[in-house]
């Protein structure tokens, strides 16, 4: 990539994302930070507990960045959704993982494949069950975990058993080869590279196949490359193996699908209809109360 891309990307991704600590819900025990599960720096997960948890639900989180930059502790990323879904007995962690241009896209997706089978195997000690695990990504998070999604066995290489399902929050990158055969920014020359058979790997529309968890693919609908045409793609290609994907479009921006998810509204009442589907341990705790 050329200076000047590489000042320009820095500039965008600078001017869209807010690093910060994430707030921990009131009367909440601390979060465990830095939590490794793998040998690599970026290895490592924050934890997110009710107080007195036991077999409670989980939600991973895979923060987005462009591929390049990010952090799981940012507060546009977890605030909201830690102070929704904790009290409300849930366990979110939130997980770090390798950033280009160290780490290419395909180690990031086996990344998030090993820490799902790490969280899985100890949810149990911070109060969870490994056995109802909600799988969560924003952007290149949610790219990540919609590429898991259709092809899950990638996830079962890395130790991960089936999950109840994935919400990908706003992925302009669920057809990988239509985005690279018109004109894209350049993040996506970083990601994805010139080789055509790369673009069909890291496609979740082209890796989709017959078996594999439910998924909700939100998509701004106010964004100028319109991301909700590839989720419907997504969704009818998913259809015809018989699988279950929902879209669910929003007037918001591409920020705004993830930082306002988990404030009180219609947007996290139309994905907690879709959580609640999953598994009843899901639907008692995210019932309205009296």
């Amino acid at each position: 990539m050329s200076a000047i891309r590489s000042r320009w990307l820095a500039g965008w991704l600078a001017a869209t994302w807010f690093i910060a600590a994430g707030a921990v819900a009131a009367n909440t025990p601390a979060p465990l930070r830095d939590v490794h599960y793998g040998a690599g720096a970026a290895q490592t997960l924050d934890v997110y507990r009710p107080a007195a948890a036991h077999g409670a639900p989980v939600i991973v989180f895979v923060h987005g960045g462009g591929w390049r930059i990010g952090d799981k502790a940012m507060a546009r990323m977890v605030d909201s959704k830690v102070q929704r879904w904790v009290p409300r007995g849930f366990v979110f962690v939130s997980i770090d993982y390798g950033l280009l241009p160290q780490t290419p896209v395909t180690q990031q997706a086996n990344d998030v494949a090993h820490a799902l089978a790490f969280v899985q195997q100890h949810a149990g000690e911070w109060g969870g069950d490994g056995g109802k695990v909600l799988l969560m990504g924003h952007s290149a998070g949610a790219h990540l975990v919609a590429l898991l999604d259709a092809a899950p066995e990638r996830a079962r290489d890395a130790g991960a058993r089936p999950w109840l399902g994935t919400i990908a929050l706003d992925s302009a990158a669920l057809d990988v080869p239509a985005i690279m055969r018109r004109r894209h920014l350049p993040l996506y020359d970083a990601a994805f590279g010139r080789d055509p058979a790369q673009w069909t790997m890291l496609s979740p529309l082209a890796q989709l196949h017959a078996a594999g968890p439910p998924l909700l693919a939100v998509c701004s609908s106010v964004r100028p490359d319109d991301p909700c045409a590839d989720a419907r793609r997504f969704a009818a290609r998913a259809a015809a193996f018989e699988r279950r994907v929902e879209v669910l479009p929003q007037a918001l921006s591409h920020l705004q699908i993830n930082a306002t998810l988990g404030a009180p509204g219609a947007y996290t009442d139309a994905v907690e209809a879709f959580m609640r589907s999953l598994d009843p341990s899901v639907r008692r705790r995210l019932e309205p109360t009296p």
